[in-house]
């Protein structure tokens, strides 16, 4: 196993560390990168497929909720842990594209970013219509959402971006040969995932979620398999770590 040098210290450290900041994406760095590029569109996809035997539109989203509670809040729940954890997939594949093409990565990747933000803001209100409806009913939530629907707010301004971004994405990447044509096509295809409030799957989700598993799930196998490999006390110790602080974050969370 090779190692580094701390440039402040000069202490020996290992390649395969989790938190080197070595290599083309110091941050997020290959290995929170790889993982984000592997789960996140599994995450995404999975809550896809979960709403799928019910109507796209939200009145059909909410009568779900209240018939089917355990599997609307585990579709939403996981559409929405996708799209945060995206943010690490698409600074690696950015910076990957910015190689040779740092015109598309940067646009492409700074679009895609705010569009995730826009999509965390409609998860925001998606959860507070099922609450909504699990407190006062599903046709009191359903007038609800109608009348405020469409009304003004900031991230209105980023739906352009929850599209644009990929595309500006696929491009780059297909012209700095981050990934193959097919590849960048099914790519590009993310821009006809559905936005807003509510959105249920259509036959284009589909498609737009398998895309984004073709384009990034081999590629974010790639990045954790391009360099060291950790010793398995490394991983181990860092796995219980990780689960640690999400235990102790979510209890806290909960708390208030």
């Amino acid at each position: 196993m090779t190692t580094t040098h701390d440039t402040d210290t000069g202490s020996p450290r290992t390649a395969a560390h989790p938190v080197d900041w070595s290599g083309e994406a110091p941050f997020p760095c290959r290995w929170v990168g790889g993982v984000a590029l592997v789960i996140a569109p599994l995450l995404l996809a999975a809550g896809v497929l979960l709403r799928l035997p019910f109507h796209f539109f939200f009145p059909a989203q909410l009568a779900a909720r209240a018939d089917h509670p355990t599997l609307m809040a585990a579709s939403y729940g996981a559409f929405a842990a996708g799209t945060v954890l995206l943010w690490p997939a698409v600074a690696v594949l950015a910076a990957r594209t910015g190689r040779t093409r740092p015109g598309p990565a940067l646009w492409g990747g700074v679009f895609a970013v705010l569009g995730l933000y826009a999509r965390t803001f409609h998860a925001g209100l998606d959860h507070l219509a099922f609450r909504f409806a699990d407190r006062e009913g599903a046709a009191a939530a359903t007038r609800f959402v109608d009348e405020a629907y469409g009304a003004f707010h900031i991230f209105s301004a980023l739906n352009v971006a929850i599209m644009g971004g990929w595309l500006l994405l696929a491009a780059g990447a297909w012209r700095a040969r981050v990934l193959g044509p097919l590849r960048a096509a099914v790519l590009a295809a993310t821009a006809a995932l559905p936005l807003g409030v509510l959105k249920g799957t259509t036959p284009l989700s589909v498609v737009a979620a398998a895309g984004l598993c073709l384009a990034l799930v081999p590629l974010g196998v790639s990045v954790l398999r391009d360099g060291a490999a950790p010793r398995r006390g490394t991983v181990l110790r860092w796995t219980a770590q990780v689960v640690a602080v999400a235990i102790a974050m979510t209890v806290l969370g909960q708390a208030g």
